[in-house]
């Protein structure tokens, strides 16, 4: 006998996936929208988030025209970076994409890698492909031709990008050759900003002072990519020197390497003053000089000194080391290793490689 009143039943609605949620914002910005590369990005860094919650895809369009990947993966705690991705267009060929001179110089920079159309995805590990999977089938409805049975193998591909530790740094030649990667991005990022012509007031007045102080040539036209180099050393290595002589415990930052600069270098003072400022926040680079700061907060630099045993200056010598990751032709072309003389100071002269030395 049936109840006259049969009990209420909620109506509970399914619930998406993160990566079901991802293709239904995709299917809907092409069918409802004359969508873009750039329509789709936001729908990536919410997939990243989604999955991940203790992540975020930081997405900065003037990155990509300045050369730098779309988007860098943060750690939101540490802002330590987890991995970094270029998007293409739907339907680019990736496989054309992956034979290109830009993909060529992330793979040797970037350890951990997405090359994506947003919906066919290539992992790259230290410069090597590891695993590709494909989401969906792009129609020309606009609807996707999703393949629902890669969604759990989908997942585990994200988690495991996501999940690629942190670099391990273990003697002085392993932090020389991170320090170089991140070093090639910063310079490569700078000279694809005058490239594009997109250079802002604040990087203009950094290459005056470099040619007013140091180099006068790297003032003139044609001298970008020697500007880029200087600059994007000097940075890396004046950060190296001062997380050197940090000492005791505390977090090491862009302010504390400020303050770390020996008063009687007023060159480098001033320019670590800007870097540490607002200024740089607005740089298409700016990633890439946190990563750098990052980098050396968390090296145990007891450990990395050790390697250089009895030697006078591991500052002075670790130089030719990181020389030697970032481009062993560069002194090669000039001379012998300028190993200066005996501490981080002044840089650069015509007939040497970018120089450090002491200006006390």
């Amino acid at each position: 006998m049936a109840l006259a009143n049969p009990p209420h039943r909620r109506y509970t609605p399914r619930m998406s996936s993160p990566l079901e949620k991802y293709l239904d914002g995709i299917e809907q910005a092409r069918i409802l929208t004359n969508a873009t590369e750039h329509t789709y990005r936001q729908f990536l860094a919410q997939l990243i988030g989604d999955l991940a919650s203790e992540c975020v895809a930081v997405n900065e369009p003037k990155r990509s025209e300045c050369g730098a990947p779309d988007y860098v993966v943060m750690e939101k705690a540490s802002r330590l970076t987890r991995g970094y991705i270029e998007a293409k267009e739907i339907g680019v060929s990736l496989d054309e994409a992956a034979k290109s001179e830009q993909l060529s110089r992330y793979l040797r920079s970037l350890p951990n890698l997405l090359l994506t159309d947003y919906l066919d995805f290539r992992w790259y590990v230290e410069g090597k492909h590891r695993q590709t999977i494909r989401l969906a089938e792009a129609l020309p409805s606009g609807k996707l031709g999703r393949n629902a049975d890669v969604y759990e193998r989908a997942q585990q591909f994200f988690l495991s990008f996501l999940g690629q530790p942190a670099v391990k740094l273990s003697s002085a030649e392993d932090l020389a050759k991170r320090l170089a990667r991140l070093t090639h991005l910063v310079r490569d990022v700078i000279i694809g900003s005058f490239q594009s012509g997109n250079v802002s007031r604040t990087l203009l007045e950094w290459r005056k002072g470099f040619a007013d102080t140091l180099l006068p040539e790297l003032g003139e036209p044609g001298k970008e990519v020697d500007f880029a180099d200087m600059f994007a050393q000097t940075l890396a290595y004046g950060l190296f020197s001062a997380r050197v002589m940090s000492e005791g415990a505390g977090k090491f930052t862009r302010e504390k390497a400020q303050r770390l600069i020996p008063p009687t270098n007023e060159f480098l003072r001033r320019f670590f003053y800007l870097i540490t400022g607002p200024e740089l926040d607005g740089e298409p680079f700016a990633p890439f000089v946190e990563d750098i700061v990052q980098t050396l907060d968390h090296t145990a630099m007891e450990v990395i000194l050790e390697d250089f045993g009895q030697r006078r200056d591991p500052i002075v010598h670790f130089y030719e080391t990181f020389l030697a990751a970032y481009d062993p032709k560069l002194c090669e072309l000039r001379g012998v290793y300028y190993t200066p003389e005996p501490v981080v100071g002044y840089i650069g002269k015509k007939d040497t490689c970018v120089l450090f030395k002491d200006a006390a």
